[in-house]
């Protein structure tokens, strides 16, 4: 048998594999996806929205529920950031700490007291709530390393940082969009 003949009942046999042979312009050959790179730098936000520290419980919350979105980074006067804050740091206030769950375990019952507790602390500035152990990456990291972090850390964006200014923003959904994008040829 030749090889044209062979290939034909090869074709015969698996019908898909000719659909994807014949789109193969669309879809990138091993060879070329090694040699694809991709960095943070291609897929970050640079847009950012950022709050300054000074900036209380209530301003954030109203920025994140008017900006639809989940969380935001820090920064100081400088334009340093210093810090993030998330929708679940501003829930996580409504509840006692431990110490304080310790004390009063009755608070913690009294969930009408819990919803309240945004009155108490509305004018409170966020640099009191905010999380300040914050992972960052380079603009020039692979963004393969972006996503490790994230899934590593349970976290949904990563800021993006250059000789220690905030540059942009990167997250899961940018990374998982241009993963499919370049790898699969979807638009």
């Amino acid at each position: 048998m030749d090889g044209n003949s062979e290939r034909g009942n090869f074709l015969a046999l698996f019908p898909h594999r000719a659909m994807l042979q014949s789109r193969s312009s669309f879809v990138p050959n091993s060879h070329s996806l090694t040699h694809m790179h991709m960095y943070v730098r291609d897929v970050m936000e640079v847009d950012v929205v950022t709050v300054p520290e000074h900036a209380t419980y209530e301003d954030v919350a109203r920025l994140l529920h008017d900006e639809k979105i989940s969380g935001v980074p820090v920064v100081d006067s400088g334009g340093n950031m210093v810090g993030a804050i998330s929708e679940k740091d501003l829930f996580r206030v409504l509840y006692p700490f431990y110490r304080s769950y310790y004390e009063s375990p009755e608070s913690y019952t009294d969930l009408e007291a819990r919803e309240a507790k945004i009155e108490e602390i509305r004018h409170h500035p966020v640099s009191r709530f905010m999380t300040t152990d914050i992972s960052v990456i380079s603009p020039d990291a692979p963004i393969m390393r972006a996503g490790a972090i994230m899934l590593a850390r349970h976290i949904h964006r990563l800021p993006v940082v250059e000789g220690g200014r905030l540059v942009g923003i990167v997250s899961r959904a940018n990374i998982y969009r241009e993963i499919l994008k370049r790898r699969l040829g979807l638009a």
